[in-house]
């Protein structure tokens, strides 16, 4: 229990004589250093959970979810959907929401995809909950009401009624009705539900600090088979053991390399890009100009300079939602505080940069005078090192003359006690050797004396003039006239300094919250800056160079591109050149030998084509990319036993994905499609796919096809034509040795030499040579002969075994069965040795 204490050991066996003893003060919070705060506030990282409502009526959706990390509602405008609902399964796709609200009366199409959503068990990551509400909670005009009367950190108290209404109006677009019944939905579920207020009182609403409008426009489809093979992201377990139960880290992929964002909500934002890759090319030119402009040699001294500010932007929705539940911490303000500088500082930056490049007008003008308001009065009223040592608010002095003065007599209290223990130590019992009138919070003041040993039972603790208390720790405390009229005087001081710094808190947090609109933008904007300083940075480390795009060119064009995360662990990289559409035809089909660099050819064109659409410098010399609406990828068998499906399926999956959505603009890379089955059977399907895609003639999508299945030229599977362009890896025999370039050429292998591969691989001699002499007796349609050597070997094994069980046998036993043997044993050996 906190006491303050003044103890008086007045009498002692050597004589009496009050002497003062060190006082008893409470334990202080450990104080945070100045990092130390920022790193409590990033390593508490709360799950972030997406909870999505939606409707389908009339061929149109309104979609509107709610994002826990930020407390915020995203909303999609009114827009048209197919009856198989692709679009909406674009959205789960993308935002991955932890459960689904909609109406209980649905339409049927909606109904069965809803259905088939919550069949799929072995979906990863886990199926969403389906939650379906009545149909009125979906009532226009009702959700309108929620919408208007909801209670938003965003909006300042001071607004009336209409002023609220007009600035929501701004906000929301209400003549989008689905999406309005759809907002409201999810208030109601959220109400229900009290997401993040589980455990508060039923007067807390769930926070909501503001509204977002998203949009799929210009996206680019792509499949998680395909982040997968490609190694876009890439999760691993953390390799201490002491981390484990912290979750996955990323390991090696493009994110990981890109990633060197300084703020969480940049690293948070790259991520959202890389899920996204867009065709908008206002969007990709407007990111390309701010890495060039930072990889300018000139400028790296502010990339640097901006970086470092950077660091210093924290989780700010994370604090505005503990702010609107009244649960801030002591660190917050500081962080806050921090934070809000650290955006001055991009924006007096940005000031001096050039005003043509539109993020640094955007920092320029909008990072406004509200700024310099909150770090106003955070600096001005917040006790930083106080309340990191106190763990609670507190405020600076000369802020409130009544704190100051209630604070100036706590601190002289100590010394006062011990003259009022003095006191009281004359007026006891001389068998008492001390007391001490010691303070606790919200009980007053107490007198406590050592237990003597006579005091033994409760009625022993009776002293006269003083009423008893409690037993602690061998110490007995008591009410005296002097503790009551001290109670009296003084009051409980502790409680009403933390009242009157708590309202200081209250009002600070309002003013705050009020200006909460430009606090998220500031996030927004230097979420942005911090992704492009990282892409900028990568692109300086690794040398990468400004795509261009052109919407005329249906494919791709790259000079000698290199794969971004084979060239970081190959000690030489050998650059590919790669061009597919107009008169370079539109399917490639690569041969050569295995281990020659096919595969990673492939996933080189398709990460060249994907860093280029997310809005990054590439790998490559030049490259033009054209409109690629998607990017469908058959390379790597991502096997799981929790599907129960065989390797060839899920390779039939991937390819039945490709053939049934790709379009004249979307990239197909297919890598040894059809090695699983049969070899016969494979290659007649692959042959079959390709024939489809070629028959489409103009329309046929840009395919990549690596194949070991040499059959599929040498048989004329496919037919000619300015569409096929047949490329090989360029090798060099050497004797028995064959040697790898790396470098892509017209033209097709002529063998696969397996055997090379099998070399490597440490196979005997033995095996290589009679493998070579099967192959080449099928080749000729010879038949294929047991090996002389080995059969003369497993002859002398059995003449042995037989001269074995030969010498063993009894002659002499009157019960031994000549003929028996003979016929048993003899016979068949003899019959296997011939």
């Amino acid at each position: 229990m906190a006491s303050i204490v003044r103890a008086i050991p007045g009498r002692t066996p050597q004589g009496p004589g009050p002497g003062a003893a060190s006082p008893s003060f409470p334990s202080p919070a450990p104080v945070l250093g100045h990092g130390e705060a920022e790193e409590e506030e990033d390593n508490e990282q709360e799950p972030a959970e997406i909870h999505l409502c939606v409707l389908w009526t009339s061929g149109f959706l309104g979609i509107a979810y709610y994002d826990t990390s930020d407390s915020t509602i995203h909303f999609m405008p009114d827009a048209p959907d197919h009856e198989s609902l692709k679009l909406l399964q674009r959205v789960l796709d993308e935002i991955n929401p932890r459960s689904i609200v909609t109406s209980a009366k649905q339409d049927e199409n909606m109904a069965q995809f809803l259905g088939k959503l919550a069949s799929q068990e072995h979906k990863e990551p886990k199926r969403p909950e389906i939650i379906f509400l009545p149909s009125v909670d979906f009532g226009l005009e009702i959700s309108k009401q929620r919408l208007l009367s909801g209670n938003y950190a965003f909006i300042p108290d001071s607004m009336t009624t209409t002023e609220k209404i007009l600035f929501l109006s701004s906000v929301i677009p209400f003549d989008c009705l689905l999406t309005v019944r759809a907002l409201g939905g999810l208030l109601k579920f959220l109400g229900r539900r009290r997401i993040g207020v589980e455990l508060e009182d039923y007067n807390v609403s769930v926070p909501i600090l503001g509204f977002k409008k998203f949009v799929l426009t210009h996206l680019v489809s792509i499949d998680q088979d395909t982040y997968s093979v490609l190694q876009i992201f890439k999760s691993e377990s953390h390799p201490s053991v002491y981390k484990v139960a912290s979750g996955l880290k990323e390991g090696l992929s493009l994110f990981g390399i890109l990633n060197r964002c300084r703020c969480k909500w940049g690293e948070k934002l790259l991520r959202l890009w890389f899920t996204r890759p867009t065709l908008d090319l206002g969007e990709l030119n407007s990111r390309l100009d701010v890495i060039q402009f930072f990889l300018l040699p000139q400028n790296l001294d502010m990339a640097q300079m901006l970086h470092r500010l950077l660091g210093h932007i924290k989780n700010v929705p994370l604090i505005l939602k503990r702010m609107k539940l009244s649960h801030t911490k002591a660190s917050d303000w500081q962080v806050l505080y921090k934070t809000v500088y650290s955006a001055l500082g991009l924006r007096d930056a940005c000031r001096s940069l050039p005003q043509a490049i539109q993020l640094f007008q955007d920092i320029a003008q909008e990072f406004s005078d509200d700024l310099h308001h909150i770090a106003s009065l955070i600096g001005k009223v917040v006790d930083f090192e106080g309340s990191l040592a106190e763990n609670r608010f507190t405020v600076l002095p000369n802020i409130d003359p009544d704190i100051d003065e209630k604070k100036r007599r706590l601190m002289g209290l100590p010394s006062f006690l011990t003259e009022v223990a003095r006191k009281e130590l004359e007026n006891l019992d001389s068998r008492i050797p001390s007391c001490s009138v010691i303070y606790i919070p919200l009980i007053g003041f107490l007198l406590s004396i050592p237990r003597l040993p006579s005091m033994v039972e409760a009625s022993d603790f009776e002293i006269e003039g003083l009423d008893f208390m409690f037993l602690s720790e061998e110490k007995l405390h008591y009410r005296s006239a002097r503790t009551k009229e001290l109670d009296a005087l003084l009051g409980d001081l502790h409680c009403d300094i933390r009242d009157q710094e708590t309202l200081w808190m209250y009002q600070l947090q309002c003013q705050v919250l009020a200006r909460a609109a430009v606090l998220s933008r500031v996030l927004d904007l230097a979420s942005r800056l911090d992704v492009l300083l990282a892409l900028a940075s990568a692109a300086r480390d690794y040398g990468y160079s400004r795509p261009r795009y052109s919407p005329q060119l249906l494919g791709v064009r790259i000079q000698n591109g290199r794969h971004p995360l084979m060239e970081l662990c190959a000690r030489t990289f050998v650059p590919n050149s790669a061009e597919c559409g107009g008169d370079r035809g539109r399917v490639k089909v690569i041969t050569g030998p295995n281990s020659s660099g096919k595969s990673i050819y492939l996933k080189q064109v398709g990460l060249i084509t994907f860093m280029a659409l997310v809005g990054s410098f590439v790998p490559a010399e030049e490259a033009e990319i054209g409109a690629v609406d998607a990017i469908f990828t058959r390379i790597h068998s991502c096997e799981s036993i929790s599907l129960g499906l065989s390797t060839f399926m899920l390779d039939l999956n991937q390819v039945a994905k490709a053939v049934n959505n790709a379009t004249k603009q979307s990239l197909v890379l297919i890598d040894e499609f059809g090695k699983g089955t049969n070899t016969v059977d494979g290659l007649a399907l692959l042959a079959a796919v390709l024939r489809h895609w070629l028959a489409l003639g103009p329309m046929c999508p840009h395919i990549f096809v690596a194949t070991n299945f040499l059959s599929l030229v040498q048989l004329q599977l496919l037919p000619q034509g300015p569409l096929v362009q047949y490329l090989t890896m360029e090798t060099c025999e050497d004797g028995d040795d064959l040697v790898f370039f790396y470098q892509v050429c017209e033209g097709i292998a002529k063998a696969s030499h397996a055997s090379h591969t099998a070399a490597q691989a440490g196979l005997p001699d033995q095996l290589l040579t009679r493998g070579k002499e099967v192959s080449d007796l099928i080749r000729s349609g010879k038949p294929i002969k047991p090996v002389k050597e080995l059969l003369k070997e497993k002859q002398m094994e059995n003449c042995q075994m037989l001269v074995d069980k030969f010498l063993k046998l009894d002659l002499e036993d009157p019960n031994l069965d000549l003929d028996l043997f003979m016929s048993q044993e003899v016979l068949p050996a003899a019959t296997a040795i011939l």
